[in-house]
């Protein structure tokens, strides 16, 4: 656990006009010292990946926390709470991340919010991405499941994908994955690290709370963490 005088220090950060209470700060802080334990006991020949904080339907508060605790990188999956929070924080040097499924016609607005939008797996989103007014970088999903309500590319598309961004302008950090639940988890991890590789791309998103034991020691640069930080959610 975090030292009390650890725990003081990040609570009275909180500034008087801000989302977050001192006693939420300090929880989100604990977790986060606990998910660092986690992230340090695994083995790897890699370095240790940066911590997205996911705060999908959490309020404000959440993001700001995170940010009070450390964190400088959150994601969201809609595009309405990415608007909000970014709004309601734009004072903080937030580097925001859309992790959700992209409709064509919300495209423009994600652009126009997020700094890093991951989950691009076709030409016609590319598209979208490069007319838009903002520049953005963007990873390629890749899907491992085959399961049709999953987004993402599957492994022999990633790389004509990657040329095609690159093709349009559009600045392609690197490749993102949910792994599959069970034995493929650890599989689909090393095969997206070989593909960043092969393509060399410098990030891998990969590694959820339930999985970055597997997700670490396979390469991964990003993990992308909510239940961990924040607790389970009540709203889906």
């Amino acid at each position: 656990m975090l030292t009390m005088a650890v725990l003081t220090s990040v609570a009275m950060t909180t500034s008087p006009a801000s989302f977050a209470n001192d006693a939420y700060v300090t929880l989100v802080a604990s977790r986060l010292h606990d998910v660092r334990q986690r992230i340090a006991a695994v083995p790897t020949t890699f370095a240790e990946p940066r911590i997205v904080g996911v705060t999908k339907t959490f309020g404000p508060e959440a993001p700001e926390a995170a940010w009070l605790a450390g964190l400088a990188d959150i994601g969201e999956n809609y595009v309405e709470e990415l608007e909000a929070k970014r709004a309601a924080l734009d004072h903080l040097p937030l580097t925001w991340h859309y992790l959700g499924a992209l409709q064509s016609n919300k495209i423009a607005r994600i652009v126009a919010v997020a700094d890093v939008i991951s989950g691009v797996s076709r030409t016609k989103e590319i598209d979208r991405i490069a007319g838009a007014s903002r520049d953005v970088l963007i990873d390629i999903q890749v899907d491992f499941t085959r399961a049709p309500e999953r987004n993402g590319a599957s492994v022999d598309e990633v790389a004509d994908l990657v040329e095609y961004a690159a093709s349009k302008g559009v600045r392609v950090r690197g490749l993102m994955t949910i792994a599959p639940v069970g034995e493929g988890a650890r599989e689909a991890f090393c095969e997206t690290r070989a593909l960043a590789d092969g393509l060399g791309l410098d990030e891998c998103s990969m590694g959820m709370t339930e999985d970055l034991e597997l997700a670490i020691p396979a390469g991964s640069t990003e993990l992308r963490l909510g239940r961990a930080l924040f607790g389970s959610r009540t709203v889906q």
